[in-house]
């Protein structure tokens, strides 16, 4: 029988997952998605998240998001749209929660660099990394590696997937997370929720952020449509915002408005969709098309605002400055680790020591994937004499 019987139709049973890697009993007291995400958030990459950089790197100020705060708005996100879509909370919950859970230092500047650093090695991505740190990197348990998870989660952690890499997964696990990327499926909607949970989250964040860094101001936003909207419609609301004092107030609102309506736009779209397809079942989910999503006004203007984003702040001479600096920290990393494998702690330095060139070059690469930024900085600077970093 079900554990949540308000759950939809084309929701992700507990009762019915298609289970975990290795056979465990189920838990008295916990359904599958739930054990999970307790599984999740116990795990040492988890703690890691907080020293992760989001976009500005964690010294830079106690108030940006790091990868742990921007997961647990995620997951906040999703869980308030799967409820209105009867979807499994406590799967979007867990998904959202790990899907960062194998990025590098550095945000996206650390995984660019890293994945130059693996090309003759099969390359760096995080997805398949986070995958691989809940499969095989995570040590809790006696019998096996990883943390066996359900293959829903597993699942939803896996958002891209190259069809190399997919092919090599089919090989080990027929059947398993690799293979709808051969068939061209869809996955769950649970993990098509917390994709579109984390790019709102992500966007609307790195507003506040960037804002609040100075690099980009609420005068420059108003030029973006999506923003400005909710802007006006705040200033209608409440004419106190419009002192310079209160501008704090006012992004706050406008975010939070932008943040609903979003949410909404999503429920509405989304319900659209499974009343044109129609959907009874999971596996119909998945040999349909995409079904969470923004309407197509609303995808267009989030768009416009992520270019916005990717222009005035991810691309300003500051934020690019100290993100050369990352990646030349992440570099310089590999290349010492590769031809030095004993300056890394004994396990990994045992394990690199003991395959070929592509071996030694992945256990290098998981050792950094898993450093905090400040680990990272101390370690670069305890073996190169420089610190290029203060973080």
């Amino acid at each position: 029988m079900s554990l949540n019987a308000e759950l939809a139709p084309y929701a992700c049973d507990p009762a019915l997952s298609r289970g975990r890697r290795h056979a465990q009993p189920p838990a008295p007291t916990r359904s599958e998605f739930q054990r999970d995400r307790d599984r999740i958030v116990h795990s040492t990459a988890f703690r890691r998240l907080v020293y992760k950089t989001q976009v500005f790197l964690n010294h830079e100020g106690d108030l940006f998001r790091t990868r742990l705060t921007h997961s647990l708005e995620v997951a906040q996100l999703g869980r308030s749209i799967a409820r209105s879509l009867r979807l499994n909370e406590d799967l979007v919950e867990t998904v959202c929660l790990a899907h960062d859970l194998g990025h590098t230092p550095f945000g996206h500047a650390g995984q660019d660099a890293l994945n130059e650093c693996m090309q003759d090695y099969g390359g760096f991505e995080h997805n398949l990394q986070s995958l691989r740190v809940v499969d095989t990197l995570e040590e809790r348990y006696p019998d096996y590696n990883g943390i066996n998870l359900t293959f829903e989660t597993r699942e939803g952690i896996l958002k891209h997937c190259s069809r190399r890499n997919a092919e090599l997964m089919e090989q080990r696990e027929p059947g398993g997370v690799g293979e709808r990327f051969l068939r061209g499926w869809q996955p769950s909607l649970e993990a098509q929720l917390c994709n579109l949970a984390d790019e709102i989250a992500y966007n609307a964040h790195d507003v506040d952020d960037g804002v609040r860094s100075g690099l980009i101001s609420i005068e420059q936003l108003c030029a973006v449509p999506l923003f400005e909207r909710y802007r006006q419609q705040a200033l209608a609301a409440h004419a106190s915002l419009r002192a310079p004092a209160e501008q704090r107030r006012l992004l706050n609102e406008t975010i939070r408005r932008m943040l609903s309506d979003q949410v909404y736009d999503v429920i509405d779209a989304t319900t659209a969709a499974l009343a044109e397809y129609t959907p009874r079942s999971v596996d119909d989910v998945r040999r349909a098309p995409a079904l969470v999503g923004f309407s197509a006004p609303m995808r267009a203007e989030s768009l416009a605002l992520k270019q916005f984003l990717f222009r005035e702040l991810y691309r300003h001479p500051q934020v690019m400055e100290t993100m050369g600096l990352a990646q030349r920290v992440v570099r310089e990393l590999f290349d010492v680790y590769f031809q030095s494998p004993h300056e890394m702690p004994a396990a990994q330095a045992t394990d690199a020591q003991r395959g070929d060139t592509l071996k030694r070059a992945r256990v290098v690469s998981d050792f950094i994937a898993g450093m905090t930024d400040r680990y990272a900085g101390r370690e670069h600077e305890r073996l190169t004499g420089q610190r290029l970093l203060n973080a």
